[in-house]
This record gives C-alpha cells, structure tokens and sequence, in this order.
C-alpha cells in the first residue's frame, strides 16, 4: 500500500441480527427493516424544520406525553443505550443486595439485545419453575408485533421484581404506555426510530419509577454524554409535527397488515409492523430465511430471536405487497419441496 494511502476499516455491526440485516443492504425485497426509515413524507418534512430548544424542553414534552414528571425522563441516544442503561443498573444493584446472579425472566421470542444485554451485564435465564430477579420484555413484542395480554402484565408489575419494558413499537397504536403505571418499579424505554423512521437523530429515552431518578440521573450523568443540539431540535420538529406523523406511520401499518391477512391468514391483530411467521405447524426458520436471501428476499431468522420455529416479516415499507408475494413464492417453494 503506497504511503499516504488509507485502507479503508472493515465495518462493524452492534449485534448478530443487525449484521444479517447489513450484510443483505440494498436486496430487492427487503422485509426486514422494522423502522418507517425513509418512507415518511411528513417526518421528512419536520426533520427540514428542526425548532429551536433545549434538552430540558424535549424532556418536558416527552414527559407529558407519557404522563409523567421531567425528572423521570432521561434522555439517551436511541433505545438500545436506554436499555443496556437501564439493565446496568438494575443488575448491579441486584447483584449486590442478594449477594448472587441474578436471574432474568424473558419471554421467547424476544429482541435480541435485551437477552444478550442481560446476560453480559451478568445476569442468567430464569428456569420454569424460579422466581425472577428481574422481568425484561419488548411490549408490542418483537418479532411478534403483539402486546402482552393486560392481566399478566398486570401481575408482573405488581410483584416483586423490577420490570424492563421496550415500548418502542407502542406509538404504532393507541395502546397507553406503562409509564402511567406509577406504582411499582416500571422501567420503560422508547425511541424515535420506528413509528417516527428517524434514525438518523439517534434519540432515545428511558422513564424512571418514582423515586429512583436521582441515583439513576447520577449514573446517566456519569456513562453518558448529552445530546446534541441538532438532535433536540430535530426530536422537538418531530412531536411539533406528531399528529401527521402518527397518521401516516398508522395508515402505511394498517394497509399492509391487511394485505399480510388476505395473503396469510392466521395472524392476530396487529400493535407493531412486525410479524413471527410460522406457518401452520412450525418453519424451518433459518433455511427459510438463507433461501429467501437467495433469491433476493430479505427476512430474519426466528433463532436470532430464541425461536428457530419461523421468520420475522416486517411490515413498514411502501413495497410491502410486491415484497410478500417474492417472500410467498420462497416459502411456498420451500414446503413444497
């Protein structure tokens, strides 16, 4: 290599499931991308008129909106660091006050990260039988697309145990978010990445139960930088423009999840753009999804998820019909055979 010249760096991905969806960048069909990233006109349009302010306003409206005091909303740089901030704390909290591991609860299938993240931070899978340190659940569930039902959730944030809640697909609907629940130890992340398709401004935010926002705001401050202003201002645009927003997130969702029930049936009502496919009896998850991949069809692999039975169908692009009908042919070539 002549000097001067530089090689450039070989790309890095977070994590095993965002590496598959990476490395198959620009497929033909792509059902895939779990976010409304570039197919929205109006969050296009609010994102060209960022509004002047400070992190201290985006705090208060989002606060609001979830029905809680600002100092129980912390902002984060997009839901991933809202939960591995969140997981940190609880584990190394409960790590030292029961002098053990700690066991999670997960339900499965699950979104990747916040299993792996629970485990990195030390914490082990609960069995059957054994009474939970604490509960980590994505609500609407990823890769399934619906909410736990109201009474078990219910009981669980009742109990004991402190609850993790990912709401980051919860604006697709008119579900409450459990923030509103102030009794308890709730914890709940979101984001703007997925109903508003802004990924680009990297803002995320955890909502802390009462009581716990000045320890958990000293070790936010600590591990995590603030945002910039172009990312508040942008965050800002976007709940001046929510309305719209929200309307036309909604209205892409629904149209295609009526095109999913008159292609395959069997499916619940929907409360995310996303659906676990597993046929009548069970697919072959992974084969399914190297084969669609083949032949230029993009979906993810159910054991990504802790569930090898099937494939996560996302439903958020405006070619979402052509892109079932590919998938469709893969799959039905695949039990055919």
């Amino acid at each position: 290599m002549p000097v001067g010249e530089l090689r450039a760096a070989r790309p890095t991905y977070p994590f095993p499931l965002a590496r598959w969806i990476l490395d198959h960048a620009g497929i033909p069909h792509d059902l895939a991308q779990s976010g409304m990233k570039g197919v929205l006109t109006r969050a296009g349009s609010a994102l060209r008129a960022p509004v002047k302010g400070e992190a201290g306003e985006l705090r208060t409206a989002l606060a609001k909106l979830h029905g809680v005091p600002p100092e129980n909303l912390f902002l984060t740089h997009g839901a991933t660091e809202a939960n591995g901030l969140v997981l940190l704390t609880l584990l190394r909290s409960l790590s030292r006050s029961l002098g053990r591991t700690p066991r999670v609860r997960l339900f499965f299938p699950e979104y990747p990260p916040l299993r792996d993240m629970a485990l990195w931070g030390g914490a082990r899978l609960a069995r059957d039988r054994e009474e939970p340190d604490l509960v980590v659940l994505s609500n609407p569930n990823n890769p399934s697309g619906i909410s736990h039902p109201y009474d078990p959730m219910q009981a669980l944030m009742g109990g004991p145990a402190p609850v993790l809640v990912d709401e980051t697909f919860r604006e697709f609907s008119d579900r409450p978010t459990l923030a509103r629940r102030r009794a308890g130890k709730v914890w709940v992340t979101g984001t703007f990445t997925k109903v508003y398709g802004a990924d680009a401004i990297r803002v995320g935010f955890v909502v802390v139960p009462p009581g716990l926002e000045d320890p958990f705001g000293a070790f936010q401050g600590l591990f995590l930088d603030t945002l910039p202003a172009a990312s508040v201002e942008s965050a800002l645009a976007l709940l001046r423009d929510r309305p719209a927003i929200l309307r036309e997130s909604r209205e892409l969702f629904r149209r295609n999840e009526r095109i999913l029930h008159h292609h395959l049936g069997g499916f619940p009502r929907l409360q995310a753009p996303v659906v676990f496919d597993r046929g009548t009896t069970g697919l072959p998850g992974d084969r399914l999804a190297r084969q669609a991949a083949s032949r230029g069809v993009l979906v993810c692999p159910g054991s990504f998820f802790g569930d090898p039975s099937g494939v996560r169908l996302c439903l958020t692009r405006r070619t979402f019909a052509r892109d079932l009908e590919a998938y469709l042919r893969v799959r039905d070539s695949l039990l055919g055979g």
